[in-house]
């Protein structure tokens, strides 16, 4: 079992979204509240964002967050994206479950999206995950894995956790559990690969508000174990996030508090430090 850890890392997903969520993400890196983030590397807001990240090379690791739900892909997907855009996440998983997806299309857009990350930031991404959490299904990670191939050293999220430990919690335990269970493929396919992956998960809620995200976040700190991963999405709403996502308002109350002084004071209550992969136990 693995060890009590004292270092966790906290990842910010989808830099490149919009401006304001490239701003804050950079802002609480810059602050040290932050230490990894996973780039959309198809989003128009990614080539200017990669420069201000690059101010800020060393104290974060940043990785891909592939996404196949809802933007416009990179390149041709006559499958998945026949009209130019990709579909949203359920009609994703009918297809992935039924054996409707198209491996070379997954494969192609993986590759674009790497080049595209790789072209504005000068190197590859540390680590591969996916928008909506991709990354785990069918056709998907088997693109996901053989591109880890390529990539020495990278990492991979793995968003599994011991149902004990889900239900202790007692944060979105459905939502927890389903999103842990469709990674067991992926969890399989990299233990036997030997790819480096975090052991532990944390930061899926239901985005309502109804819970403080201080009081979200002090159990998704409960006893963390191993190679720890927290996930949150911070933000700062601006009218291209709007005309992108659903997830506005709440990126701000992420933003308020993890930049705040009770996170802080959170930290030093549970005697817990944010580190990159690297410096994760184990």
């Amino acid at each position: 079992m693995p060890q009590p850890a004292d270092t966790v890392l906290l990842c910010a997903d989808d830099y490149g979204l919009s401006p304001g969520v490239n701003r804050a993400i950079c802002d609480l890196i810059a602050a040290g509240r932050l230490t990894a983030t996973s780039v959309m590397s198809l989003c128009p807001h990614w080539p200017s964002g990669a420069e201000a990240l690059k101010a800020l090379a060393g104290k974060a690791d940043v990785g891909l967050h592939f996404t196949l739900t809802d933007q416009r892909p990179l390149g041709a997907l006559p499958g998945l994206a026949p009209d130019g855009k990709l579909p949203p996440l359920g009609r994703l998983m009918r297809l992935a479950y039924t054996g409707g997806l198209d491996g070379r299309e997954i494969r192609g857009e993986l590759a674009r999206q790497i080049d595209a990350f790789t072209a504005a930031w000068g190197g590859p991404p540390a680590y591969i995950d996916g928008h909506q959490h991709v990354h785990q299904l069918p056709t998907v990670r088997d693109a996901v894995v053989e591109a880890l191939a390529g990539l020495p050293g990278a990492y991979v999220r793995a968003c599994g956790e011991p149902a004990g430990a889900v239900l202790r919690r007692g944060i979105s335990v459905p939502k927890t559990l389903l999103i842990g269970g469709l990674g067991g493929g992926l969890a399989r396919m990299v233990r036997r690969r030997s790819i480096p992956a975090n052991d532990r998960f944390a930061g899926v809620y239901d985005f309502s508000g109804r819970i403080p995200f201080g009081a979200l976040m002090a159990r998704f700190l409960d006893e963390p174990r191993g190679r720890t991963l927290v996930m949150v999405h911070p933000g700062i709403p601006d009218e291209a996030l709007r005309q992108a996502d659903s997830l506005v308002e709440q990126r701000r109350v992420e933003y308020d508090y993890l930049r705040g002084p009770e996170f802080a004071a959170l930290l030093a209550e549970r005697g817990l430090r944010l580190g990159r992969f690297r410096d994760l136990p184990g």
